[in-house]
């Protein structure tokens, strides 16, 4: 079982950047597809992102296609989110999350391990 620690959430403007990381122990992250997810108040956990182990091909949700990055830096066995021109609909609390599958999906069934959310807040 991995365990997955998210960290740099935080407090920005609206236009600013953050970069969110999933520290992974216990299982090579890159083994299978991870991904970012987020939840609202009030909203459903919604998929935002994720990357294949295979390959590194990666999907992303319409609402953050160019403006976010999803990445892995397997020598710290770490994934990222690079969020750039943030909204004030992006406030939420994001989850990183890991699959038992090689197959590039957003469907969260098929994430297994998550970690506990890092919250980001978007002023306007």
């Amino acid at each position: 079982q991995v365990q997955l620690v998210e960290s740099g959430g935080g407090l920005v403007q609206a236009g600013g950047s953050l970069r969110l990381s999933c520290a992974a122990s216990g299982r090579t992250l890159s083994t299978y597809t991870t991904g970012w997810f987020r939840q609202a108040p009030g909203k459903e956990r919604e998929f935002v992102a994720a990357v294949r182990g295979s390959d590194g091909s990666t999907y992303y949700a319409d609402s953050v296609k160019g403006r976010f990055a999803i990445s892995r830096d397997n020598a710290k066995n770490t994934m990222y989110l690079q969020m750039n021109s943030l909204k004030p609909e992006d406030t939420a609390a994001y989850y990183c999350a890991s699959t038992l599958g090689l197959t590039l999906t957003k469907y969260r069934g098929d994430f297994r391990s998550w970690g506990q959310g890092t919250q980001v807040t978007i002023s306007s």
